[in-house]
């Protein structure tokens, strides 16, 4: 043990001491005040006197004073705007994109409130950027989950005096959260009122894109895994044994994966506005020009049966003279279903509501006391594959990574032989490869193709205004996947196909490092995504690096890409609807780091929900880890390996010996010599050579004398810590 030897102190010294401390905490006060958000409108620096205006700015000043113009006929001071269609749908089509045509961003998260004086629009860490790029100047930009950032509630208390009113579409808002918005601006003295026929769609007609209405086919048995007759019945008595007779359907992925129905209604998810009723003796859809779908030759050559073959309807879509299970199809209006809704509420004895349910359907359940609001059976039913789906996502990510891989040799060849390649152009050929394989039905998202800064924008989509080469001399940030008749993929690799530089390399290695930790880990059955998340997060906070979004997301069975209840995540707050890992769950594993103007940096695999093998057996326990899914090959020459350790060097053997065994085989089936050959130069097995250990002397005890100088700056790093915590 190392003893410390304290010289004597002047007064001197104690003043200096004591001066240095107060003005540390007098500043530091001052750095809180400084820190605190700015809430005019234009808060970001391209919206400073003399800043150059970003080329995808929009401008949005006379459809924001066109609204406002609505307000006094229909009573209220301020009117919310949310993202989400009436099915909160996470990716609205085009029709329903209302918050993007009032604001000029189309980010897939936020939502936008007019006042009469005022426009602030919220979104996450993932689309900061683009918002700052997107909205102009009269618009506060709240940065979601910064300090001093007010929510909506706390800003309208803030711009709303006692008696006036927010007005918001009850088909745009989901149920629990309209309850909840109520209630709190209620408590200080704030009116919510439902606006029946919504604001924006009144103003939004010469541009607006027409209401989708795809083709619908049915999904055959052998990608289901199961039949929609047998589904319903598993409905029924899970519905049973909630206490519940009745279940109405909003969300367009639980309605296709229901029924075994595809469509594309929503740009990249296989969807189809929708709503269903279960009951315990009739099954009803909702679809927009019902009769002429149910009879329409199907488009899709995986299938050859119609919708009413399929469903076993008629042509009118009655069931009269039908016999076994059949659905009956109606036409999707808002005013049938809330009327449907209505009267099969009086008769049954429960009725089961997810937690998206919009407030309209929620408001036309007359007794609430019936009502069972929790994430439906569909929604955890779905997330858990059956042994068809299990398999099905399997193969398709080995044929996807057949498509990324063959993608990628040509690209790093050609870029590095000095031809021209773009986001766009880059975008375009690895969709064109995807296009190639069996069972594509598309891609699952818009490529996110983004080089040097613009890889920083964590949900960047180029275009023609922003589109950038790419080049030896920047990292390249590829995040993309496809849609498959028996599954979707989601990838993400990052690129330098020139020299990175060591602060580069450092955080690719870290980001692995993180994903690394997370694929290992094994935890209890039962726990939530957000308790492993850290996981993933470790290396980067070691360094005093953060990302600003979420770890995982779980992944539908050609279905959304991004798919709950589930989630693996600590950059959002804890939500009723959040649900536990559980095997056959599968979900992304996708850490990342972001340089604000200089690159960003993600890499995410799908992986599987699996059950873990442990040393030893605690009673009532079960343990959970990951299976591999995604099998495409890291950059080597982006890694640090004296960073890594032992475990993390074995899972990069580990699984760069399965890309090889389970793609390699793929590749050469399909003649891909030139990707192979890739392939394996990318996962050569790498040997870490352990520096022999040092000769060290043993430490003796000493005495350690500290100078005046020494004493102060340890005093200092003392009390420092408690300066900040005040």
């Amino acid at each position: 043990m190392q003893s410390i030897s304290i010289v004597r102190l002047n007064m001197w010294t104690y003043f200096i001491i004591l001066f240095t401390v107060s003005f540390c905490a007098l500043s530091h006060g001052n750095r809180i005040r400084r820190e605190e958000p700015d809430l005019n409108p234009g808060n970001w620096d391209s919206c400073k006197p003399n800043a150059q205006a970003p080329p995808t700015r929009v401008p949005t000043k006379d459809r924001v004073d066109a609204l406002r113009t609505r307000f006094a006929t229909e009573g209220i001071q301020a009117y919310l705007i949310p993202n989400e269609d009436a099915h909160q749908s996470e990716y609205p089509s085009a029709y329903d994109k209302r918050r993007g045509w009032i604001s000029g961003f189309q980010g897939s998260a936020g939502f936008a409130v007019v006042t009469d004086t005022k426009q602030a629009l919220w979104t996450d860490g993932r689309y900061f950027l683009e918002a700052e790029d997107t909205l102009d100047c009269h618009w506060i930009l709240m940065r979601e989950r910064e300090i001093g950032v007010p929510s909506m509630i706390e800003w309208l208390k803030s711009v709303l005096t006692n008696g006036q009113t927010l007005g918001a579409s009850p088909f745009l808002s989901s149920s629990s959260s309209w309850k909840a918005n109520e209630e709190a601006l209620q408590a200080a003295g704030i009116d919510m009122k439902a606006v029946s026929n919504e604001l924006i769609d009144a103003l939004w007609n010469n541009d607006r894109p027409a209401q989708p209405n795809s083709p619908i086919n049915a999904l055959p048995i052998q990608f289901a895994g199961v039949s929609w007759e047998n589904k319903v019945t598993n409905m029924r008595e899970q519905m049973a044994a909630l206490g519940t007779d009745m279940m109405v359907v909003t969300g367009l992925d639980e309605t296709a994966w229901l029924f075994n129905l595809r469509a594309s209604d929503i740009d990249y998810n296989p969807f189809f506005l929708s709503y269903a009723i279960v009951a315990n003796d009739s099954v009803s859809l909702y679809l927009l020009n019902h009769t002429q779908k149910l009879t329409n030759a199907p488009t899709d050559d995986a299938t050859s049966q119609t919708l009413a073959e399929h469903l076993n309807t008629g042509a009118d879509g009655t069931c009269l003279g039908r016999t076994g299970m059949c659905v009956d199809v109606r036409e999707y209006e808002p005013i049938t279903v809330t009327r449907d809704v209505d009267n099969r509420a009086q008769r049954a004895t429960g009725v089961l509501i997810g937690y998206a349910c919009n407030q309209a359907i929620y408001a036309a359940i007359p007794n609430k006391g019936k009502i069972v609001q929790m994430n439906t059976p569909i929604a955890t039913t779905k997330t858990m594959k059956n042994s068809v789906e299990v398999e099905g996502m399997k193969k398709s990510h080995i044929r996807d990574a057949v498509a990324l891989i063959s993608f990628l040799e040509r690209l790093e060849r050609e870029v590095k032989e000095g031809k021209e390649w773009t986001e766009l152009s880059a975008a375009k050929a690895l969709a064109e490869s995807r296009y190639a394989q069996e069972y594509n039905r598309g891609l699952s998202f818009a490529s996110i193709s983004g080089s040097g800064a613009n890889g920083a924008i964590i949900h960047y989509r180029p275009t023609e205004l922003t589109n950038k080469k790419i080049t030896t001399s920047e990292m390249y940030l590829l995040d993309s996947g496809g849609q498959y008749l028996d599954g979707t993929t989601d990838v993400t690799r990052t690129f330098h196909f020139g020299t990175p530089n060591d602060f580069e390399k450092e955080c690719y290695t870290r980001v692995m490092m993180g994903h690394i930790n997370l694929f290992l880990a094994k935890f209890r059955k039962g726990v939530y995504g957000r308790e492993i998340d850290a996981y993933a997060r470790g290396p980067l906070w070691d360094v005093g690096l953060v990302y600003r979004h979420g770890t995982g997301h779980g992944i539908g069975m050609y279905l959304s890409v991004h798919e709950g209840p589930g989630r693996i995540s600590l950059s959002h707050a804890l939500i009723a609807s959040d649900h536990p890992l559980d095997v056959n769950q599968f979900f992304s594993d996708e850490p990342g780091y972001y340089e604000d103007g200089k690159f960003g940096i993600r890499l995410e695999n799908i992986v599987m929900v699996t059950n873990a093998s442990t040393k030893y057996h605690f009673p009532g326990t079960e343990f959970l880890t990951f299976e591999h899914v995604t099998l495409v090959p890291y950059a080597p020459n982006l890694i640090n390996y004296d960073l890594l350790d032992d475990k993390q060097i074995q899972y990069l053997n580990d699984y760069n010996e399965l890309v090889r065994s389970k793609v390699g085989p793929e590749l050469q089936r399909q003649g891909k010599t030139a990707a192979y050959e890739w392939m394996r130069s990318k996962t050569e097995r790498y040997e870490k050579i352990n520096p022999q250990t040092p000769n060290t002397e043993k430490v003796r005890s000493s005495t350690v004398t500290v100078s005046p100088v020494g004493l102060f700056v340890l005093i200092l790093l003392s009390i420092f810590p408690v300066i900040l915590h005040h």
